[in-house]
């Protein structure tokens, strides 16, 4: 992992998506058009926190969350994820 210049604010919460599967078990090769948005990631970078509410994930977890949770983001020419930590759904 590269150093990142992005602090999330709050309760937020930084992800790197897992690339998506390019074949299957058998060996077939999943086109473009049929993958399917990931819903796995590993943490970058974490905020404070709140005041009522201390962050439970740290940097290098690996978490699933929603399929539809957080805001895109292009940076350096990766992508990334932005989300609320209650966005989170498990720690892996």
């Amino acid at each position: 992992m590269s150093e990142i210049n992005i602090k999330p604010l709050a309760d937020r919460v930084l992800i790197e998506p897992v690339a998506a599967e390019t074949t299957t078990a058998s060996g077939l090769i999943i086109p473009d058009s049929a993958k399917e948005k990931q819903q796995k990631g590993t943490v970058v970078a974490v905020g404070n926190g709140t005041k009522d509410e201390p962050m439970t994930v740290k940097i290098g977890d690996t978490v699933l969350y929603g399929k539809y949770a957080g805001t895109e983001l292009i940076l350096e020419g990766t992508e990334y994820l932005i989300m609320r930590e209650a966005d989170i759904l498990a720690i892996v």
